[in-house]
This record gives C-alpha cells, structure tokens and sequence, in this order.
C-alpha cells in the first residue's frame, strides 16, 4: 500500500511524545549518569536571572546526542538490524557509532570532506566505517542514501528518528526533576532533535516554559523555516559543525515550528566568543554550537531578567585550530 510522505511524517509525529520519553528513560539511564546541572553565579549576575548549565558536554563522546543513540540503538537491536548507516558533520555519527558499538551494530558514518578531526577520531575509535565523501554536509548526505541502497543498511537520519528524539527527551525530563520551576531554557538548534525534544517535554508539562533557539547566521534554514512557518533550505558555510545543516528537517520542525519563544542568529565571530565565555564563565570546553547559548542569553537578556533560566552546553567537540581563534577574540565586557 502506498503512503504518502506526508502520511509518512504524521505517521512519526506521533511516536514522539511524553510517554515515549519516560519509556526512554529506563533504557538511557542503564547506561548514562545524569548530566550536572550547575548554577553560574557570574553569568546569573551578567544576564540577571539565576542561571544554570546543564553539561551535555561531560557525556561519553562528548554531547548529547548519545541518549538518542542508545535509545535508537536498543529499539533496532530489538528488530534484529544488523548494520546502520549514517551522515553527520560529527557528534551526531559519534554517538550512532558508539551506540552500535555497545549494542553489537555494525555503523558506517558518512561525513563531509575537511570535517571536525577530533569528532572523525572518535567515530573511528568504536571501530566504525567512516567515509568522507562530499563538501557539504547535503552532499555527504545523498552520498550516505546511495551506499545504503548498495549495502542493504537501515539509514539513520539526523533529526528524523523518533527514538531519537524520545531519548534526547531524557535530558529535560532531568532538568524538571532537579528544577521543576525553571522558566526559560535555551538550546542550539542544528538538525532540530533536542529543541524538538524539549517541546515534547516541557510544553506537555508545563507549557509556560520558555524556548529559545539559537543558530549561525551563516547556515539558517532551520531560522527561515521557523520564520516563514514551512521547511526552507539555506547556504551552509558555517565553522560550527552543530550548526553545520543546510535544510530544515521535517520530523523536528513540525514539532517546534509555533512553540518557541524566539529564535536568536549568531554570526562566526560571536560563536567563537562564546567558546571563549564557556571557558571563563563555566571552565569547561564547548564547541561552537554548545557554547552558543551563552551568547545567545547575553543578547536575550532584557527578557531573561529575574527568571531562572538553563542555559545548555551540548557538547565539548572542537578542534585545537578553533578553540586558539576563540581565545584571540576581545573578551569585552561579558569577561571583565
């Protein structure tokens, strides 16, 4: 019988959801502690409210994509999947290729040529396949489609997986647990799995919370799909690989396409800046993508002021090469 991809979208629209996230639970918290959740007294008195981190970056593999990856990992291991297919720009294939590897999967990553080192040797580390085909992340995508097709492996999209989103549910559901009056969160926003993630959870809870999103200003679809309220495509030139995404995705847009508060935009030299602020503000090394929320609360802070706000570190990945041109960037007032 014919499905309709629209039919085929609405069909995993509704395999996300609360209950799938507090099943989801029980499967990531077998094999992941609870990440910190640490007040920042410095940058509470910067943006004035009380400011928190919740460090994804301590996570093995370095972000939080691996709750969505041991809960996809768990479900096809179940459907008796033997080898799984990937494209990524970096965190996103470590964590398929470490999941796999815990649950005796075969992974191949599909990356972009001139990809994040650091992130390449880690996918290598578990003994996955990596192949670096492609200039763009669009590119190591259709790549990644036609090698599946030749090798009879079950493709694993970036944001399109509900088990995936279910999982990285788990992070919010331990934020309500630890502070269940926060009001405002702010998240980066590349393929759209982790805000999709925290609208699952938060607005069926307690839909006052606020959402915000961040994203490069160098590679905004998911900032124009959001603004014209349909899926947009956009060029793709930013340095931050978790940014690094040239297209909406449909799975996690439909989810928070009328559910966020705003939307903030980063150009290349403020996401450096923000690497340089996690260091001085947390001490902890994020990528450009995790440290971002910090720049991103700094410029939304006349609507932050006295509301207790989590700020999320999503993953520590970066590159000797970059974190040197953050540190050359003037640290200005929000280092003083």
């Amino acid at each position: 019988m014919f499905v309709s991809r629209k039919e085929r979208e609405g069909n995993m629209r509704t395999q996300v959801s609360l209950s799938a996230v507090f099943a989801a639970e029980k499967i990531v918290s077998s094999v992941l502690k609870p990440t910190q959740l640490t007040v920042c007294p410095s940058l509470s008195e910067l943006i004035g409210g009380q400011v928190y981190i919740k460090h994804e970056n301590h996570h093995p593999g370095g972000s939080f994509k691996i709750r969505g990856g041991i809960n996809l990992m768990h479900h096809l291991k179940q459907e008796k999947v033997k080898g799984v297919i990937t494209f990524s720009t970096g965190n996103h294939g470590i964590s398929i290729a470490s999941s796999a590897q815990r649950f005796s999967i075969d992974a191949t990553v599909v990356v972009p040529q001139n990809s994040n080192r650091v992130k390449i040797q880690s996918m290598r580390e578990t003994g996955a396949t990596v192949l670096e085909e492609g200039k763009t992340f669009e590119e190591a995508a259709a790549f990644g489609m036609e090698y599946q097709k030749k090798h009879g492996l079950r493709f694993v999209h970036a944001a399109n997986e509900p088990h995936l989103i279910n999982g990285v549910g788990t992070e919010f559901t331990e934020i309500l647990r630890e502070l269940p009056d926060i009001d405002a969160i702010v998240l980066p926003l590349g393929g759209g799995s982790e805000v999709a993630a925290a609208v699952t959870v938060f607005k069926r809870i307690n839909p006052a919370i606020e959402i915000y999103a961040v994203q490069a200003a160098s590679s905004q679809a998911a900032y124009l799909s959001w603004k014209q309220g349909e899926l947009r495509s956009s060029d793709n030139r930013t340095f931050a690989g978790g940014f690094a995404t040239g297209e909406g995705f449909a799975l996690p847009f439909s989810i928070y396409k009328d559910q966020l508060a705003d939307f903030v935009l980063l150009g290349e030299d403020e996401i450096l800046q923000g690497i340089q602020l996690a260091l001085y503000h947390t001490r902890n090394m994020a990528e450009g993508a995790g440290a971002s929320t910090i720049m991103a609360a700094i410029k939304l802070r006349d609507r932050l002021q006295g509301k207790k706000v989590v700020l999320q570190m999503s993953g520590a990945n970066e590159t000797l090469e970059v974190i040197r041109k953050s540190l050359s960037m003037p640290a200005g007032e929000v280092c003083a």
